[in-house]
Order: C-alpha cells, then structure tokens, then sequence
C-alpha cells in the first residue's frame, strides 16, 4: 500500500488544498474532522505523517478542538498550520494568546535558522512571502521547540522540534500565496516523513480496478451516463474492471450541447464498445418545462423527471445489482465536515440522487477519493481523449438553467447554435484550457435591431467566461475587443433569432458563474 499522511481538520475553509497538495507530490492523504479521530482510527489508517489544518477556533477558548494526545504520543511527524500550530503549542506546554496586532493576507517571514522543513527553499537570511490568516498568536513555546521563522505580528512564525519530529506554521503553506508553499511541505511528507512519492494515477486506477472486481463479483452494474466528465470516467473504469457486467444508461433531456448527444453515444457505444441505452427523453422534459421561469422548478422538474425516466429504463433492462455514481472527494469531505455541514446534495443529472433507495442497490462510487484534476488524469490513464476529459465544467440541468425564463424548443435550438459558434472560437483563439468555464445564454428579451435594411426584433446574447482555480471564487475572462466583435459578428449573422450579444464582466463574488 502507498505512503499516506492523515489530514486532521480543524474546519480551515483551505483544508482541501493541503490534500491537493500532498497528492500533487506523489503522495496519498485523506481529510478527517477532529471529532472522528481516535487512537484506534489513527492506527487504522497507518500514516506515514500527520497534519493538523487551521480552523476558526481560539486555542484559548475552554472547549477549543484539540487533537488526541495520541497524535504526539505515537513517534509520528506532526505538521500544524495556523490553528493546528497553535494546538501543538497548548497542548504540549506551551501558551497562546489573542494577538494585538493581527494578521490577514500576504505577510513576510524572515528566515532566523535552518529547519528540515526548509530545506532547497528558504535560507537562513531570506525574507519570505506567505499567507497569514490569525488572531492569536504562540507567546511561549513547548520544551524542546526552537524559532525558526518569524514575522512582524507572529514571534513563532515557524517551530520545529527536530528530536520528535514536529512542527508548526502560523501561516498557511497550502495557498499559492505561499510561493514555496508546495515545496515546504513536500519537505514534509518526503524529508521529515520519508514518504516515497509512489502515488500515481496509474496504481490508483489498477488498485481501484481490483476493488471492484471484489466488490461486484459476479453482478450486473448500472451507471447513469451524463456526458459528463466524472460519470464518463466512472463507466470507462467500470467497463475496464467488469465488461459487460456493466450497463450505462444515457438519458436525453435535449437540452445538452449542440451534438453532444451524438459524441457521447459514439464514444462510449461504438468506440469502447460500452453497452448503453440511449434514451431520447427531449420531448418529455421539455414538455413539462414549458413556461416554467422558477430555476428551482427546472432544476427539481428535471432531477424528478430524470430519476423516472432512468429507473424506467433499468427495469427494462431487468434492473442491477449495483449502481454506479461519480461521488468526488470534496463531496465526501463535506458531508463529514465536523461542522455538521449538510449532507452532499447529488445532482440528479449527473449522480442520480434518491435511486439507490428506490432501486434497492448496493453503491459503488470509485472516484470518492478523488479532487477533479485527479479525475481528468485518471479518465486519460483510462484513454479517454483529452477534448472530452478537458471538458469544462456543464450543469446537470443544461441548458435549461441558461435559458433564463420560459422554454420553449425554438430557443433552446438557438442557444446550441450560439452557444457552438462561441466554444469553436475560444477554442480557435487558444483560449480553451485557460478558461474554467464559459458559454452563452438566451436572455428574456428581444431588442429592435436592422439587417439588410430590415427592423429586426430579436433575442439578446450574452455570453459568460471566468476563470478560476476552484469554482468558489471567480474572475471574468479578458478577452480581447477583436475577439469579441469576431464571435459578435459570427452569432448574429450564422445564428437566426438573435440580433444583440452583450458580454458579462461580474465577478464572483458577488455574481456566481451560472445565471441561474
């Protein structure tokens, strides 16, 4: 089995990023709330290391969360950052105090001594840049620690116990406002803790392939095939473990790209031989989406309708005994968070919610330990082509929730068709990969407009780019004029029904990507 190191969260809203970063390096972490470790748990689960994230809390609050003492008490390397130093310092003798001064944002570190943690990045000497997010602050230390690093507001901006093996940032090294953030804690996991970097994808898919096997046995699996990136690597790893044991239902709400149903149909039916079901289910959903404007409608009108039409098709089939879901790590993270945090709400298109419980079957999800990027790398370990794993981010309800208003077969016609001319050029241009997410929608209104000496009065255009690292936060993309006149010129001459495209320069905050 690979190196693994245990990610103990405090409730840091960057715990996720630590994980990322370990397994950008080669080496296997999981993220577990603090209320759920115990001695035994932690032997379980056999780690190389342990890191404890930052949180919300103030160590100097009477019930502030603290880690088992079995943590220090094992012969393991503890790594803390922020709050997870903090606890270190507490618990191990030392004290921490609400800070005057504090600190939030870019800050510097000067580098006082060499550390292991240092090592091929910081120097004793150097000034360096990190990313502080504190109140309180370490004002004594633990026996056995020295300072290695401090900053104007944080004296013990880093701490290292070189015999034990422990040590602690006030700042957060998991940020890429840390520029050697990655390397510090590589540093970590490979230096101090002597993890061997062995994690690939390929052992991941090889290792995963073996699980199912074992699991199904000789049983028949279902998969709900959306198109989707996360679904489409599901049903390639699932056919690659079981073959024909496998069935892939795809179901057309007719409201996907323009040809997607096609590609996706040819893909997995013809090219990988994957049995599908094709079910061409356009007329059914938007026949009860017809003049509903509510996007919380659509949205539960389109879920409902889907889990009817996809259970329908499965008992055609003669049903299964499992079904497949593409579940992703963030998901499960959250539906542990030691916050409580709700419950992952599955998106109906893509996940299939409320079926297992209907359909009596047993779950199998094998991209529950998996961020999206290790997805992506994982689909094309599989062989899928890279236009189709690159894919940027699609709704579950499609088109639907960008067609802002009532829906009718004629607009959603003239979206695809937009929505088609925009991608070729983002894609001409070069600027496919740079984008997180973009697309057109078709906006409730209709503006006077001339061609050829004619008045038009016709539907307006927008069109949405941003990028961004992880969806929660986002920027618009900075096309350039001459590129936006080009997709402007060819929608409303190539695109009948549409005589105005407008781009969308919000943020998110405070707008979201979607409209709706």
């Amino acid at each position: 089995m690979a190196d693994r190191i245990l990610i103990i969260d405090f409730g840091s809203q960057v715990t996720q990023l630590i994980a990322r970063r370990v397994r950008e390096s080669g080496v296997y972490s999981e993220i577990h709330p603090f209320n759920s470790i115990t001695e035994e748990s932690i032997r379980a689960f056999d780690p190389k290391a342990i890191i404890l994230s930052g949180g919300p809390s103030s160590a100097t609050e009477e019930d502030a969360p603290m880690a088992p003492m079995a943590v220090y008490e094992m012969g393991l390397p503890v790594l803390g950052i922020c709050y997870g130093q903090q606890i270190i310092v507490e618990q191990l003798g030392g004290k921490v105090h609400p800070s005057d001064h504090k600190e939030f944002g870019r800050a510097m570190v000067d580098v006082t001594e060499d550390c292991a943690l240092f090592h091929g990045c910081w120097d004793v000497g150097d000034r360096e840049q990190v990313w502080m997010s504190h109140g309180d602050r370490a004002e004594s230390l633990p026996d056995g620690f020295r300072v290695v690093g401090v900053s104007e507001n944080a004296p013990f901006a880093a701490i290292a116990n070189d015999d034990k093996k422990f040590y602690g940032v006030q700042f957060h090294p998991e940020v890429v406002h840390t520029p050697h953030g990655a390397k510090l804690l590589e540093n970590f996991t490979h230096g101090v803790a002597g993890c061997s970097g062995d994690w690939t994808m390929a052992a991941f898919k090889d290792q995963e392939i073996a699980k199912i096997r074992a699991q199904v046995g000789d049983g028949k699996v279902i998969c709900g095939l959306s198109g989707g990136v996360d679904s489409s690597v599901v049903a390639v790893l699932l056919h690659e473990a079981i073959g024909d044991q496998l069935l892939c239902v795809f179901v057309d709400t007719g409201m996907m790209r323009k040809d997607e149903p096609e590609e996706v149909v040819g893909l997995f039916r013809d090219h990988y031989n994957i049995p599908l079901i094709h079910r061409d289910a356009a007329d059914l959903f938007i026949d009860k989406l017809e003049d509903v404007s509510d996007p919380e409608q659509k949205r539960k009108i389109i879920g409902a309708t889907f889990i009817d039409v996809f259970e329908e098709e499965a008992s055609k089939a003669g049903g299964a005994d499992f079904l497949a879901q593409g579940t992703l790590y963030p998901d499960v993270i959250e539906s542990v968070s030691f916050l409580g945090g709700p419950s992952v709400t599955i998106k109906s298109h893509h996940n299939v919610g409320g079926l297992p419980e209907r359909m009596n079957m047993d779950l199998i999800e094998p991209l529950r330990e998996l961020f999206k990027d290790e997805v992506r790398d994982l689909g094309r370990e599989l062989g899928l082509p890279n236009r189709f794993v690159g894919r940027q981010p699609f709704p579950g309800p499609g088109l639907a929730i960008r067609l802002p208003g009532g829906i009718t077969r004629e607009k959603i016609d003239i979206l695809q068709k937009a929505d088609a001319i925009y991608l070729e050029e983002i894609r001409t241009a070069g600027h496919y990969d740079a984008i997180w997410q973009a697309f057109a929608l078709l906006l409730p209104v209709q503006t006077v407009g001339v061609m050829g000496d004619a008045r038009t009065y016709d539907f307006v255009c927008a069109l949405r780019a941003v990028t961004s690292t992880d969806g929660m936060t986002a920027d618009f993309f900075h096309f350039d004029m001459e590129f936006l006149g080009r997709v402007t010129n060819r929608i409303i001459n190539e695109v009948r029904g549409i005589n105005r495209v407008v781009y969308d320069t919000t943020s998110k905050p405070p707008g979201t990507i979607e409209w709706e």
